[in-house]
């Protein structure tokens, strides 16, 4: 790789020439797909990595009761800095030699307004040892990401990545103003509360959750500040957040309706067309000059996967660009290799069509899926799956009658969810993205008559691009691949590799 100038954005670390703002941001896909294999692939070739935060409690401890074979994720709780937490956990999850594929996965507690302990132990020492893992062996750029609409967890999350030194927070899928604010008081230790979005609360209900971080005893006194990258879809947002944010905003990933997983729901309310996907309209597309007059940097995602489309985002005033759907099918990744195969030969053999769903997450904003075989996709393995609800990052908080909290989830079984004062209108066409998800990188839960759950896919709308990477032939590429294909100096010959060593 050749040195270039980078002008201000470079910083240097030993033998080291690194971008602080790299050209190409590896998008954080949840649940493990953006997992440390690929963010560190991505980082060691100069861009930046990105692990995804969603779930990670889970994640660890369905991979300890699998019997981490190779012993890759102990030797990372090793360097946990409070050992007592890090055995504490070892006792409660890992089984030697892995549990037998019939049994079904320990569970998790679901995080609440109080979460116990071990539960907010959990999460910690799992944000730690995906992003230790993530950077370790050499010194690109690792990031994670978040979303706003998953609060509960979302203070110990941030502390165990900071832990691990962390370089950038990114955060979609709601507004979050108070997270630059909750990185300045982390990286103090100091304790620090989150407002949680509570429906039928009153303007004079205020309902938090706490985390003080001096609990872990860590020496050393001050922590790194990762910088924080908002995801956006409009530069309205954009510039509210940038002025009225607790603490400092150091950019923005502009993400368009195309981009995969879930998207912002059209201006002006959901109308859907003859195919029963949303409509949205010219208030929707993203306006570049807005964004640069705001004067922070910014990224744009959904749409920009190919050479064409980072010359495009780079003469629009864009830093570079985002992309996930590129990265998700390549060998890093964590989707399971059998949904890969099929994924590369589906995009081989046809014009590939990824269903934006209006209806199928919890969490109200539409979502991308793609249409596997044997997935949460085929409406018959939907009608048959019986509802649960056992993971519940996906539940929203509502105000009961007497002023306390609890929690529903519009795909949990109906009957709960009504009982629970949800309206049953609400649960139509409702998938259950937390163990579907889980399902994609093998991690399927074993429900007790022995189900086992399936997996739902999700991409952007120009997964298509992938078969510019492998042709008619290759079954399989690597995150390396991706960049190569990026990179091309031909489509913009101004933009060259970083220098990383």
């Amino acid at each position: 790789m050749q040195p270039h100038d980078v002008g201000e954005d470079v910083v240097f670390s030993g033998e080291f020439r690194l971008a602080m703002y790299p050209t190409i941001i590896q998008g954080g896909m949840g649940v493990a797909v953006s997992n440390y294999r690929l963010a560190r692939a991505v980082a060691q070739a100069g861009q930046m990595g990105v692990v995804s935060g969603t779930m990670l409690d889970t994640v660890l401890a369905r991979r300890l009761q699998d019997g981490d074979a190779d012993g890759t994720i102990r030797r990372a709780i090793g360097k946990f800095p409070v050992p007592e937490i890090a055995q504490r956990i070892l006792r409660e999850y890992f089984i030697e030699g892995g549990r037998k594929p019939d049994t079904p996965y320990k569970s998790v507690s679901m995080h609440s307004m109080k979460s116990a302990g071990l539960l907010i132990d959990l999460t910690v020492l799992a944000n730690f040892v995906e992003v230790f893992l993530a950077k370790e062996g050499h010194e690109g750029l690792v990031g994670i990401n978040y979303l706003t609409k998953i609060d509960l967890p979302t203070l110990p999350s941030i502390f165990g990545a900071m832990l691990a030194g962390v370089d950038f927070v990114l955060m979609g899928a709601g507004i979050p103003r108070a997270i630059p604010g909750i990185l300045d008081r982390l990286s103090r230790q100091e304790p620090t509360s989150l407002k949680i979005d509570v429906e039928g609360s009153s303007a004079e209900d205020c309902y938090t959750v706490e985390f003080d971080p001096r609990k872990y005893l860590i020496k050393q006194t001050d922590l790194k500040r990762p910088k924080f990258l908002a995801i956006v879809s409009s530069s309205v947002l954009a510039l509210s957040l940038a002025k009225k944010s607790s603490g400092k905003v150091d950019g923005f990933v502009v993400e368009h309706h195309s981009a995969g997983g879930h998207n912002a729901p059209p201006r002006g309310g959901v109308r859907v067309d003859e195919h029963g996907e949303p409509i949205y309209g010219p208030k929707d597309e993203i306006d570049t000059d807005s964004f640069q007059k705001i004067g922070l940097p910014f990224w744009l995602a959904g749409g920009y996967g190919s050479p064409e489309g980072l010359r495009k985002a780079l003469e629009s005033g864009a830093k570079g660009i985002q992309l996930g759907s590129l990265f998700a099918f390549c060998n890093e990744s964590g989707i399971e290799a059998s949904i890969k195969r099929e994924v590369i030969e589906w995009i081989q053999k046809e014009k590939p069509e990824v269903f934006t769903d209006p209806a199928a997450s919890a969490s109200g904003y539409p979502f991308k899926v793609v249409p596997v075989e044997s997935s949460l996709s085929d409406e018959l393995i939907y009608l048959n799956r019986q509802r649960i609800c056992d993971l519940g990052y996906l539940r929203q908080a509502y105000k009961k009658e007497d002023g306390s909290v609890g929690f529903r989830c519009s795909g949990e079984p109906v009957n709960n969810f009504v009982q629970k004062g949800g309206k049953i209108e609400e649960t139509c066409g409702k998938k259950c993205l937390c163990n579907g998800l889980m399902s994609t990188v093998g991690l399927s839960q074993v429900q007790k008559d022995g189900y086992l759950e399936p997996p739902l896919v999700t991409a952007g709308k120009y997964i298509g691009e992938i078969k510019r990477i492998v042709g008619q032939n290759r079954d399989n590429y690597s995150a390396q691949d991706v960049l190569n294909f990026i990179l091309d100096k031909a489509a913009h010959p101004h933009t060259k590799p970083i220098l990383t060593k």
